[in-house]
């Protein structure tokens, strides 16, 4: 194999095909990053038999071939070469890389070893690349990290007509998110779910965020089901969680007659600035009655915080602990500067049923955006 490449077009190939590979791996084939070239151009491609990432770059081809080198250790160079073309030849079981005044000597992995990259069939449809990388950010921050549970660590992909919806749970908190799905020439067809593991969902946003459009596929094939996002000669694809997404859905409220409405900026500040007393893992407590809201923190015998803002109450007082940090985040999600709490009732007194925050434009406008972020208080501390 013999080949010549641009230098950024080439690390940024490489720094794609590398950002999925699991950091350790049993089995050091995996840590590989495969290069194939042929007439048309050049392809990076990288598998852990559960993620692959593959994209396609221009090159100057002058012998066409497949290699297999350490992918890491391949993205750390190509980010720090000098400014000129990066020239590969291969000798033997090497890999000589040249560019400008630098050269490597790289020791080459078995190609015949490494597993075959998926291939991509299936039902597809195309999303708008902004609004899925922004439905991902809010949705993905409620999935679990617990992997006792793996069903709950991902984010449901729910396909109907022409809507997509993001889903994501922790027991503790519910995101829900909905976004336009163009099914183009298939139609709508029967509704299509996706558990699709959120890190790889997260950095599936991050990547395409700018592409236009990303073309997503859901394949299944000898009793494994895979989902494929490409966009801009890059493909990520996917195994799917096996397992029953619960159905939290259901545990949104239809109307809430009792809601009151803060200004975001102002309640994310006073609400990290009361924590700061807390110790790890407690709540604040919050009253909200036509006033205002105040919030109190009881940390430990030498400090105590309380904040007082204002907030636009409709119906009866309400008294209620929630954890400071799932509340930030759902705050950072709405992306709207001011937030409606909606608050619901349980049949135990001392526990408020959820809370659900959506996006409020003005004091008395509802935000135009889909997104729903459900949270379940502590009890109340007496």
């Amino acid at each position: 194999m013999r080949f010549s490449v641009n230098r950024d077009v080439f690390s940024e190939a490489v720094s794609f095909a590398v950002k999925l590979l699991p950091q350790r791996t049993t089995l050091p084939i995996l840590s590989g990053v495969l290069i194939e070239t042929n007439d048309t151009g050049l392809t990076l491609s990288s598998f852990d038999y559960e993620v692959s990432a593959q994209t396609r770059i221009v090159a100057e081809i002058e012998e066409s071939g497949s290699i297999l080198v350490s992918g890491r250790l391949l993205a750390d160079i190509a980010s720090r070469l000098p400014n000129a073309p990066v020239q590969f030849a291969t000798e033997d079981n090497r890999i000589l890389v040249t560019c400008g005044s630098a050269s490597f000597t790289l020791l080459s992995m078995p190609v015949e070893e490494y597993p075959s990259i998926p291939e991509i069939s299936g039902q597809s449809g195309l999303v708008p690349a902004d609004e899925f990388s922004a439905a991902v950010a809010q949705v993905a921050v409620a999935a679990s990290r617990d992997d006792v549970t793996p069903v709950i660590t991902g984010v449901q992909l729910e396909v109907a007509e022409n809507h997509l919806g993001l889903v994501a749970t922790d027991r503790y908190r519910v995101a829900v998110r909905e976004i336009d799905w163009d099914s183009g020439e298939i139609g709508g067809g029967d509704p299509i779910t996706a558990l699709v593991p959120a890190r790889t969902l997260q950095e599936v946003g991050k990547t395409f965020g700018h592409s236009g459009n990303i073309s997503v596929a859901f394949t299944s094939k000898d009793d494994r089901e895979l989902i494929a996002f490409s966009a801009d000669n890059k493909t990520v694809t996917s195994l799917l969680i096996k397992g029953t997404f619960p159905p939290v859905r259901r545990l949104f409220p239809e109307t809430t007659e009792n809601y009151a409405v803060i200004n975001t900026g102002e309640l994310i500040e006073a609400v990290r600035r009361v924590s700061l007393v807390l110790e790890r893992e407690a709540a604040l407590r919050f009253t909200f009655t036509i006033d205002g809201l105040v919030m109190e923190a009881v940390g430990s015998e030498q400090a105590q915080a309380s904040e007082k803002i204002d907030a636009l109450l409709t119906g009866e007082d309400i008294v209620l602990s929630l954890k400071p940090a799932f509340l930030i985040d759902g705050l950072n999600a709405v992306r709207s500067e001011f937030v409606r709490f909606s608050f619901t009732k349980s049949e135990n007194t001392n526990k408020p049923g959820p809370m659900l925050i959506t996006a409020q434009s003005s004091k008395d406008q509802p935000g135009a955006d889909s997104y729903k972020y459900l949270l379940q208080p502590n009890l109340l501390l007496r």
